[in-house]
């Protein structure tokens, strides 16, 4: 037995790239950065930044259309897809994804209410969406600082 799953809270990098397949599938890019602090040995506070490549598909890639935004902090779960390409040189190249089958927008009540509020699952109903008719029963999240404490 084996399992690939990926939990991920971050802030997004930029807005989402949205492309249709010719079938009319709807498919998400976007940069999700996940930031660690910690402090030196020399006292000094130290942050690190990941960038994390996300993909989202059918229903989500809609909600990530219409709500999700650069700064945006989302809740992501999903798995790890490592694909190859050949770049103009002729070279191998490798990316490594997260395929989002779960997403939830955090952050403040303003944010919730100017842009609608998660949680959204891929795998729920015909739409690809589960609808936000449950935050009443979700806790609160404080979100430290305000847009200085993104990485970007």
């Amino acid at each position: 037995m084996s399992v690939n799953k990926v939990i991920l809270v971050g802030n997004v990098g930029k807005d989402p790239e949205i492309r249709h397949l010719d079938t009319g599938v709807a498919v998400a890019n976007f940069p999700l950065a996940t930031s660690e602090t910690y402090t030196a040995k020399n006292g000094e506070k130290v942050t690190t930044t990941e960038w994390h490549n996300i993909v989202l598909w059918r229903g989500l890639a809609e909600v990530a259309e219409k709500y999700v935004t650069k700064g945006r902090q989302l809740y992501i779960e999903g798995r790890i897809r490592t694909r190859s390409y050949d770049d103009k040189d002729g070279n191998k190249r490798y990316m490594t994804e997260i395929y989002g089958d779960t997403m939830q927008m955090l952050g403040t009540k303003a944010d919730d209410n100017r842009q609608g509020a998660g949680p959204y699952n891929q795998n729920q109903n015909n739409s690809g969406l589960t609808p936000p008719a449950t935050m009443a029963n979700e806790p609160e999240i404080d979100e430290p600082g305000g847009d200085e404490d993104l990485p970007f």
